[in-house]
């Protein structure tokens, strides 16, 4: 039998309601990213799929445009680095179309910086259709201060 996320979350549930486990530390700990995104956006609806089928657990909150991007600009996403939703993972935003696995990484590394960024919506990034008709995309990390560099490249299919 593999061990799964799916087990291992079933049987931190049950441990919790048996009192074996406490309820406050073990939600922290998961691994969920907030989403915010405008209600008729169907590429948002794609992006999060990618996410969950990486096994992220996901909350999703529809906002007006003019929220949106309020929230983009107050949380330091530089007006050239946006995208049509915006993440928010332990302590770090994710801008559009980033690939789950850029995520990991930058969960693993924890680098000095407010997060990572897809620019504009790159038709075969996670959620923007079929990989095999891939643009070019680099996936941009933005620091604290800042700086930005190419955190990730994907090349044109």
């Amino acid at each position: 039998m593999t061990l799964t996320r799916r087990h291992v979350l079933s049987a931190a549930a049950s441990l919790i309601s048996l009192g074996i486990l406490p309820n406050q530390t073990f939600a922290q700990d998961l691994e969920t990213i907030e989403v915010f995104k405008t209600a008729t956006c169907g590429c948002c609806h794609d992006w999060i799929a990618h996410l969950q089928d990486a096994d992220f657990a996901v909350t999703a909150q529809d906002l007006e445009y003019d929220a949106l991007a309020d929230l983009k600009q107050t949380a330091g996403v530089p007006e050239g680095l946006v995208s049509c939703h915006t993440g928010r993972i332990a302590g770090y935003v994710i801008e559009g179309h980033v690939p789950a696995a850029d995520i990991r990484r930058l969960l693993v590394e924890r680098p000095e910086a407010i997060g990572l960024s897809v620019p504009g919506m790159p038709i075969g990034s996670p959620g923007m259709g079929p990989e095999d008709q891939r643009e070019a995309y680099d996936v941009i990390l933005i620091g604290r201060d800042g700086a930005t560099m190419v955190f990730a490249s994907y090349p044109a299919a």
